[in-house]
């Protein structure tokens, strides 16, 4: 694996209008536009192969909003992003889902959305029902999912991109014991072949598992960037 991120100067702004409702970028030039906010901003770092990586912060502090930067589910408003390898991600239970179809219907779905043709997808769906291992409900829509049960099928459609580079926001800590077992042995599957694994959220002990350098978030800002231990130690003081 050839995997790299770096980011120089990077911020994400929300645009909102007089009732504190967000509005699109166009209604604001329209003038429907009140005010803005930085869901984060001039974040500055770089990770290269075999790195595990956490975010750690309060809630607010702006880590899912990077981890969707990193996707490409955002784009930047200011700086520069370079990512190189391929990405799957572990974010939203929402994300890319559509609750009216049924299980194997999103399989199929994000599967072409991530880039497989239309008999690629066909192809590797029984693989992701057997991974998700949902059974009957595979076939049921996932509306009726639980926060779990989504995620599980999130990750099944990711693992099949066969990623460079690993994201997992806080949804990862829904997952059942196995299953979450099943994304941690995998992660450092990734790590071990050189590539990149970023994970937020606040079980500690997990991230240590998987991370030995930690960035610590607030408010949009970065405090502090160092091996993970240091990071966790002086954070946990502070909160």
């Amino acid at each position: 694996m050839n995997a790299a991120i770096h980011a120089r100067g990077i911020g994400i702004r929300f645009l909102f209008d007089r009732d504190r409702r967000p509005v699109t970028p166009m209604r604001a030039r329209l003038g429907f536009g009140g005010g803005e906010a930085w869901g984060f901003h001039d974040l500055s770092f770089s990770i290269g192969p075999g790195e595990g990586v956490a975010l750690i912060g309060p809630s607010g502090s702006g880590k899912t909003t990077l981890l969707r930067a990193l996707a490409g589910v955002v784009s930047p408003d200011a700086g520069t992003l370079t990512v190189q390898g391929r990405i799957a991600s572990l974010l939203s239970v929402e994300a890319g889902v559509m609750a009216v179809l049924t299980g194997r219907e999103n399989a199929h779905l994000l599967g072409v959305l991530a880039g497989l043709s239309r008999a690629e997808a066909d192809a590797r769906v029984e693989d992701i029902r057997e991974r998700s291992k949902l059974g009957e409900h595979f076939e049921r829509p996932v509306l009726s999912y639980s926060q779990g049960m989504r995620a599980r099928l999130g990750f099944s459609v990711a693992e099949e991109i066969k990623p460079d580079i690993l994201l997992l926001d806080e949804v990862h800590e829904a997952l059942d014991h196995e299953f979450r077992n099943f994304v941690q042995q995998r992660a450092e599957e990734i790590l071990a072949a050189g590539g990149i694994v970023i994970a937020a959220g606040h079980d500690h002990p997990m991230l240590e598992r998987l991370c030995g350098r930690a960035l610590h978030l607030e408010r949009g800002t970065l405090r502090a960037d160092g091996p993970f231990t240091e990071i966790q130690q002086a954070y946990l003081a502070q909160v």
